[in-house]
């Protein structure tokens, strides 16, 4: 298995678990689902006493997002003009990030264009997304975008391809 992590936090954000589809050569869209958690029931076989009223207990389940609650990924919060301010940054320290790993000036330029016209896709429908950070909660690293398919229901990330670093394990 691939783990993708954060080339700036080193959170985990997502795996090859899921079907990683590339948008626009500058990002990746994964489908999530939305699956309860807790509610677990055990029987132990035996039989209430006739004396005692069966006690009633909480139903602990809850609807969460898989990816959202597997990775640990933390909610945050965007007005437009914030968010810009950070993805410039980010985009400045994922540039650096290239350079580090001897890519060529062709390549850091196709990124910056490509995550540029990206950005304005983002930007354009900005009230359609959640935010959400790493397990870290770190404000420098990655924020991964939630939206819904055009169906309404089906929930999907998009996460930034050059953002990220895959490590077997």
């Amino acid at each position: 298995m691939i783990i993708y992590t954060d080339i700036l936090t080193g959170d985990e954000i997502i795996s090859d678990s899921y079907d990683l589809i590339e948008v626009d050569g500058v990002a990746y869209e994964v489908d999530c689902a939305m699956i309860t958690e807790g509610g677990v029931t055990i029987d132990i076989g035996a039989n209430a006493s006739a004396e005692e009223e069966e006690e009633a207990l909480e139903d602990t389940t809850v609807k969460v997002n898989n990816i959202i609650h597997s990775f640990r990924l933390q909610a945050t919060s965007f007005d437009k003009k914030s968010y810009l301010t950070y993805l410039k940054g980010y985009m400045k320290a994922v540039k650096a990030s290239l350079k580090e790993q001897g890519k060529s000036d062709e390549e850091i330029k196709e990124f910056e264009t490509k995550a540029g016209a990206f950005a304005k896709k983002i930007i354009g429908s900005f009230k359609d997304y959640e935010f959400y950070t790493g397990e870290s909660g770190n404000p420098d690293g990655m924020v991964v975008l939630l939206n819904y398919r055009e169906d309404g229901t089906t929930p999907y990330i998009v996460i930034w391809k050059h953002g990220l670093k895959a490590t077997k394990v």
